[in-house]
C-alpha cells in the first residue's frame, strides 16, 4: 500500500479533530445516503479536472487572501485537515457536487470585506478538499487501509485523552530552525523526520509564501511559471560564498525537469530540482578589501577595548584607594563617635552641675557688690551731711531770716537731737582733718597742700572691722561652692583639657560644633567665682592677668611648633573673657561702688581702662556694646555727683575778709573741692568724647560752680591762683588746633575773666613797690 502522511497533532488541534469529527458524523446523518460503491477505477481525468480547478483557484485566485484571512487558525486548519482524512476519503465521490458549489461562491468576496463565519468553514473545506485530492494518491482507499486508520485514528484519540489528562514536566528543548518556520506555518511536528518525510509540492510553496509574508522579504523576479518552486537558501550547505562577510541572502528559482512532471516518486517521497545559484563574482582584490576593512575594525574595536580596559584598571585602583581609605575612616569614625558620646555625656554633667552653682556664684557676687555699694554710700552720705552741717552753720551770716522751730509728734523740738548728732559728725570730722593734717606734715607737703583736695574716705575702725569681716565671709561661701563637686566639674585646667583633646583629635568636628564661641560662655561662672573679691577701684587691688584663670586659659589650643591661624576662633576666648566678665563687673562697680569725688579711685579706673584698651583693642572701642554700657554708667554716675555733691556757697565780701574765719574756710573747701571734681572729670580724656567731656568740665564744673565763685570774690593774688590751677587741669590736645587770639566756645567766660583780673591786677600794682609790681606781673 502506499504512505499517508500524517502530523502530529497538539492538544488544541485534537480538540478541533474531534469537534470535525462529530460534524462530519452529523452531516452524514442528515444527508441519509451514503454511498460504499465507489469505483477504485475512478477516470483520471475527473480527477486531474478537479486537482487543477482547486489548485489554480487556491494558488492564483484567493491563495493569499484565504491565508491573511485564516493565518491565525492555520495550524487548527491543518490538524482538523489530517484528522479527518480517513473519513472525507471515504465520502469523497458523494460531496463532490456539493463541495464544488460551495467552492464556486467563494469568489464573490470583494476585497476589504470581512468574511463571516459560513464563508471560512468553506474556504476550510475547499483547503482541505485540495490537499485530499492534490496528489497521485486514489481518492477512495481500500477497506483495510481504511480500517487501519480508523482504529488508529481511535487509539490515538485515547491516547491524547489520557494525554490531556496528564500535564508534562518534561523540559523544553531546543528547537531547530525548520521546526521553528513549521511552527509559524501552521504544521505540528515532533521532529525534522516529520517534516522531510511528508511534504509536497504544494506544502513547500504554502511554506515559502508564508515565509515570504512573515519576514516581508521580496519575492525574488522569475520568468518561470506560476507553479514553479522558490528555494531560499539558509542552510549552512547551501549558504553562497561571503555569506560570512555580511552578504546578503540571495534567491534563486527551481526549473522543473522537462522530462518528468514533477511529483511523487513510486515510494511517496518528493523530488525536488536541482537549486541553480546565480553568486556575485568575487575577485582576489574585493576579498583583500573586506579583509581589509574587516581588519581596521577590528582594530578599531581593539583600541576601544584596550582605552576601556585602562580605564577600568583606573577605576578598580581608585575603587581600591576609596575602600581603603573608607575601611580606614570607618576606624576614625568610630573612635570619633565613641569620643562625641563621651564630651556629650560629659558637657551635660557639666551644665548640669552649673545649674545649680552658678545660683550660689551670682549670689555671692551681689552680696560683694551690695557691701561695696553700702561703703561707698556711707562716705558720700557723711560728706553730704558735713556739707549740710557747716553750710547750716554759716547759713546766718547770708541769711538773716528767723528760722520757725521744728518739732515732732509729741511736741518736741528735734533741734537737740538733730544737734547732738551734729556735734558728733563736727568731732568725727575734725578728728579726721587733723589726722590727714598731721601725714601731711611727716611727708613735708603741708605748704602746697590746699583745703578740700583730699579725699575724706577715711572710715572708723567700727566700719572698716564690719567690712572686712563681711568681706572675708563671702571669700569662705566662694571656696565652699564647688566643694561637693569632682574637679572635672569646677577646674578650669580639667575642663579645658577635655576640650584641648576634641581640638587636637577632631578639628574639623570642633570647628562644626561653634566650640570657640560656647567657651567663653562655659567659663564665665568660673572666672566670675575667682574675680568676686577683686575690685580695681583699690589701689591694691591684683592684676586679673596674674590671677589663676588667665595662665590657664591663656595658652588654651595652643601647642608647640604650630602656628596660629587667622580663622581660629579660640584666638578670641580672652578677650571674649574680658567683653563678657571685666566688662560687666566694672560697669556695675562705676555704678556702685565709684566716687567721682575720689581721686584716687577715679585714677585708678582711668588707669585701668586704659591698659584695657591697649592690651583688648578688638573689645574696647565705641561699637562695642559692653564697652558703650562702661562709658554710659561713667558719665551718668559723674552727673549724678555734680548735682549731688557740689555745694558752693556764697557769702558777702566782708564776712570772707577774715581768713582765718570758719565761713572762709568753709568757702575754700567747697571751691577747692570743685577743682578737684574739675580735675578728675578731665582725667577721662581720650577715653570719653571730647563732646561729652567738655559738656561735663567745663559747662556743668567750670561755668557753672568755678566760675561763679570766682567773681564774687574780690581779685587778688589768691583768684589767680585758683585760675591758674584750673587751666593747669584743661587738656593741651583741645588747644593744638586753635591759631591766634581763639579760644574754645567753654572757655570764652573763663577767658574774660582771666583779661579782667589781669587788668585789676595791673592797676593795683601802679600805686606799689617794685616788689608789689613784680609779684602782679
Amino acid at each position: 500500500g502506499s504512505e499517508v502522511f500524517r502530523v502530529k497533532k497538539s492538544n488544541h488541534s485534537k480538540k478541533i479533530v474531534k469537534q470535525l469529527k462529530k460534524e462530519y458524523k452529523e452531516d452524514l446523518e442528515k444527508s441519509g445516503c451514503v454511498k460504499q460503491d465507489i469505483k477504485s477505477d475512478a477516470p483520471p481525468q475527473s480527477a486531474v479536472a478537479i486537482k487543477e480547478e482547486v489548485t489554480s483557484t487556491a494558488g492564483s485566485e484567493q491563495g493569499e487572501e484565504e491565508m491573511e484571512v485564516d493565518s491565525a487558525d492555520e495550524q487548527e486548519e491543518e490538524a482538523r485537515g489530517q484528522g479527518g482524512l480517513a473519513h472525507s476519503q471515504v465520502s469523497k465521490s458523494k460531496n463532490t457536487g456539493a463541495t464544488f458549489n460551495t467552492l464556486s461562491s467563494l469568489g464573490s468576496l470583494r476585497p476589504g470585506e470581512i468574511p463571516d463565519a459560513a464563508f471560512i468553514h468553506a474556504a476550510r473545506k475547499r483547503r482541505q478538499l485540495a490537499r485530499e485530492l492534490g496528489g497521485d494518491t486514489p481518492l477512495v482507499e481500500t477497506d483495510t487501509p481504511k480500517k487501519g486508520l480508523v482504529g488508529e485514528d481511535q487509539d490515538a484519540s485515547d491516547d491524547e485523552d489520557e494525554e490531556e489528562k496528564r500535564i508534562r514536566f518534561s523540559g523544553v528543548k531546543n528547537k531547530s530552525q525548520r521546526q521553528k518556520i513549521a511552527e509559524e506555518i501552521g504544521i505540528e511536528g515532533s521532529d525534522d523526520e516529520a517534516l522531510d518525510t511528508g511534504q509536497d509540492e504544494e506544502v513547500s510553496r504554502w511554506e515559502q509564501e508564508q515565509i515570504r509574508k512573515g519576514i516581508s522579504i521580496p519575492q525574488v523576479q522569475s520568468n518561470q511559471p506560476e507553479d514553479n518552486t522558490v528555494y531560499y537558501q539558509n542552510s549552512y550547505e547551501s549558504q553562497p560564498y561571503g555569506s560570512s562577510y555580511s552578504m546578503p541572502f540571495t534567491y534563486s528559482t527551481v526549473a522543473p525537469q522537462t522530462g518528468k512532471p514533477t511529483g511523487r516518486a513510486d515510494n511517496g517521497s518528493v523530488h525536488y530540482g536541482a537549486p541553480i545559484s546565480d553568486l556575485t563574482p568575487v575577485s582576489i582584490d574585493l576579498v583583500k578589501k573586506r579583509l581589509h576593512d574587516r581588519l581596521s575594525q577590528m582594530c578599531a574595536s581593539h583600541n576601544a577595548n584596550a582605552k576601556r580596559y585602562k580605564q577600568i584598571e583606573e577605576d578598580l585602583a581608585a575603587s581600591e584607594s576609596t575602600i581603603q581609605q573608607l575601611e580606614g575612616s570607618s576606624n576614625d569614625n568610630a573612635d570619633q563617635y565613641k569620643f562625641l558620646q563621651e564630651m556629650r555625656g560629659y558637657v551635660g554633667d557639666l551644665l548640669d552641675c552649673f545649674s545649680e552653682k552658678v545660683p550660689a556664684v551670682l549670689e555671692l557676687e551681689a552680696a560683694m557688690h551690695q557691701l561695696l555699694r553700702q561703703r561707698a554710700s556711707r562716705l558720700v552720705q557723711r560728706r553730704q551731711d558735713d556739707i549740710k552741717d557747716e553750710s547750716s552753720e554759716f547759713a546766718s551770716l547770708s541769711n538773716k531770716a528767723v528760722m520757725a522751730p521744728n518739732l515732732d509728734s509729741f511736741g518736741r523740738d528735734r533741734t537737740a537731737y538733730q544737734e547732738h548728732g551734729r556735734q558728733r559728725r563736727i568731732a568725727e570730722r575734725e578728728a579726721r582733718r587733723t589726722r590727714r593734717r598731721q601725714a601731711r606734715e611727716q611727708n613735708g607737703k603741708r605748704a602746697e597742700h590746699k583745703e578740700g583736695l583730699s579725699s575724706d574716705d577715711e572710715e572708723t575702725s567700727t566700719d572698716i572691722t564690719s567690712f572686712n569681716m563681711e568681706r572675708d565671709r563671702i571669700i569662705r561661701e566662694c571656696k565652699k561652692v564647688f566643694e561637693d563637686a569632682v574637679e572635672d566639674f569646677h577646674s578650669l585646667d580639667c575642663i579645658k583639657s577635655h576640650f584641648e583633646v576634641w581640638r587636637r583629635d577632631y578639628a574639623d568636628c570642633y570647628r562644626d560644633a561653634y566650640i570657640g564661641l560656647c567657651l567663653p560662655k562655659l567659663f564665665n561662672p568660673l572666672v566670675r567665682l575667682q574675680l568676686i573679691a577683686w575690685n580695681p577701684l583699690e589701689a591694691q587691688c591684683a592684676n586679673f592677668e596674674y590671677m589663676l584663670w588667665f595662665e590657664s586659659l591663656l595658652f588654651y589650643g595652643f601647642e608647640e611648633h604650630s602656628t596660629l591661624q587667622r580663622g581660629d576662633g579660640d584666638i578670641s576666648l580672652l578677650p571674649a573673657i574680658v567683653e563678657k566678665v571685666i566688662l560687666s563687673k566694672l560697669t556695675v562697680l562705676a555704678e556702685q561702688a565709684w566716687d567721682p569725688l575720689s581721686s584716687s579711685q577715679t585714677a585708678n579706673l582711668v588707669g585701668f581702662i586704659h591698659r584695657l584698651i591697649k592690651g583688648y583693642p578688638t573689645v574696647l572701642h565705641g561699637d562695642n556694646r559692653y564697652t558703650q554700657e562702661l562709658l554710659k554708667t561713667i558719665v551718668l554716675r559723674t552727673r549724678r555727683t555734680l548735682d549731688e555733691d557740689v555745694f558752693l556757697p556764697l557769702y558777702p565780701k566782708n564776712v570772707l575778709e577774715n581768713k582765718n574765719s570758719g565761713p572762709y574756710l568753709f568757702y575754700q573747701r567747697q571751691f577747692w573741692s570743685c577743682v578737684k571734681l574739675l580735675g578728675n572729670i578731665l582725667q577721662w580724656e581720650g577715653i570719653l568724647s571730647s563732646s561729652c567731656l567738655r559738656d561735663l568740665a567745663l559747662d556743668s564744673t567750670l561755668n557753672r560752680y568755678i566760675l561763679s565763685a570766682l567773681q564774687t570774690t574780690d581779685t587778688g593774688e589768691d583768684n589767680a591762683q585758683k585760675c591758674q590751677k584750673v587751666v593747669e587741669c584743661l587738656p593741651v590736645q583741645w588747644f593744638s588746633g586753635i591759631k591766634g587770639q581763639q579760644t574754645l566756645p567753654q572757655l570764652e567766660p573763663f577767658c574774660r575773666y582771666l583779661t579782667h583780673l589781669a587788668s585789676s591786677l595791673h592797676r593795683s600794682s601802679l600805686g606799689g613797690s617794685d616788689v608789689e609790681r613784680r609779684t602782679a606781673k
